[in-house]
């Protein structure tokens, strides 16, 4: 079998589950977190560095690719994996949020607003609206050049299909909890309309390719905070011939494990379930225990970048004043590459001399943390103890000696 999901056990009490998906380059172990490598590449940190530090994947974004450097130049390299060195599984996404996020100037979900009654209502102050959206598709202007660029089902399909990787998403509309619930009615409308153009279109090019490795694709479920919208949602894409879900748009971190939960309750117990734009450490609690099976997130790196480094005691900013000439390691219960050989005192040098090194250790160590996390939570699931591991530590990172230094 080329593809596919077998779930190998079940969290007592709970939605959660350990899993492996398979894929034409490899299983994944889940629940696993797959780091984000935007434009085919993890930001500062090479792709052996990645694998080294136990990832089973990795998520490039459909959008970026398209635009720099092409899918032509991809598909022509053999794929996605074969272009940027990475011999195991990828994920694309559809690009569909960054047709949103970078169309009207937000940058992540805000409050929602119920005095905006309709989309051109939410764009953040001082932006042009960059995308519009239809019920055929998204007209949108790169963010790099300014050029004109359209969207739809069948072209998000084609551009993923060019780009090869191993899972794929269908192309949905990306609301933010700023959008009314009459517009997220409509966007999930037409998310539903453009779910089955993504598989009628993927099953034409999975014939017309079909000498390349078989693609899984998986349907995006929206709703907002909304239960009843949540649920619709999940039924009706969870009724079409998916072979895995992801779990998408706006998100209240409050009522995340809540809102999953909805959602997982409606889907198909047999397939994969992927939860979008998540990778905070307690997010992640929340996320494996209601039923999700994987996550990516830029976050790891993106606060590596800005000085945010995690511990088992909580997260502090390696930049201040307490980290300079500190010879302790970032975290000593940490086994990757940075903890064993670098000291705080180093990284904090490195960071205020504005060193290139810095980056990519402090994305190293943040991306093993996140990776080993997750992969104790799946080890604690099979083992039957994930609720005392959980409790262990999330009280010691809630009350450590660095839970108040960021």
């Amino acid at each position: 079998m080329t593809h596919g999901f077998d779930i190998t056990s079940r969290l007592e009490n709970g939605r959660g589950r350990t899993g492996v998906i398979t894929t034409p380059h490899g299983q994944i172990q889940t629940p696993a977190f797959i780091p984000v490598g935007t434009k085919g590449t993890v930001k500062s940190v090479l792709p052996e560095s990645v694998r080294d530090l136990g990832a089973q994947a990795i998520l490039s974004n459909a959008y970026h690719l398209y635009l720099q450097p092409g899918t032509e130049i991809i598909d022509s390299a053999g794929g996605l994996g074969a272009f940027m060195n990475w011999p195991l599984p990828t994920f694309t996404d559809s690009g569909g949020f960054q047709v949103l996020s970078l169309g009207v100037g937000f940058k992540k979900v805000l409050s929602m607003d119920s005095t905006n009654t309709v989309e051109s209502d939410v764009i953040a102050p001082g932006k042009d609206r960059l995308a519009h959206v239809d019920d055929e598709g998204v007209t949108f202007k790169s963010h790099l050049d300014g050029s004109r660029h359209r969207f739809s089902a069948e072209v998000s399909m084609q551009v993923q299909h060019a780009i090869g990787a191993d899972i794929m998403f269908a192309f949905d509309e990306c609301t933010t909890l700023m959008n009314t619930r009459e517009y997220q009615m409509i966007a999930m409308r037409r998310t539903l309309e453009w779910a089955q153009r993504c598989i009628d279109e993927h099953r034409r090019l999975t014939l017309e390719h079909s000498s390349k490795p078989y693609q899984m694709l998986f349907g995006v479920v929206q709703g907002a905070n909304y239960e009843d919208l949540r649920r619709k949602a999940a039924k009706e894409i969870g009724e079409l011939d998916f072979d895995g879900f992801g779990i998408g748009g706006a998100l209240d971190k409050e009522t995340l494990g809540t809102i999953i939960g909805w959602v997982v309750d409606e889907l198909p117990e047999n397939k994969p379930r992927h939860l979008l734009g998540i990778g905070e450490p307690l997010d992640l609690f929340e996320g494996a225990e209601n039923g999700a099976d994987t996550f990516d997130c830029v976050a790891p790196t993106r606060n590596a970048r800005n000085s945010a480094l995690l511990t088992a005691e909580g997260r502090f900013n390696v930049s201040n004043a307490f980290s300079r000439g500190n010879s302790n390691p970032i975290d000593t219960a940490c086994d990757c590459y940075t903890c064993l050989n670098f000291s705080q005192g180093y990284l904090h040098h490195a960071f205020k001399a504005n060193e290139l090194i810095f980056p990519t250790l402090a994305s190293i160590h943040n991306l093993r943390f996140t990776v080993r996390l997750v992969d104790q939570i799946r080890e604690h699931m099979n083992a039957g103890t994930y609720r005392e591991f959980k409790e262990e530590w999330v009280a010691r990172f809630l009350t450590g000696r660095y839970a108040k230094k960021i």
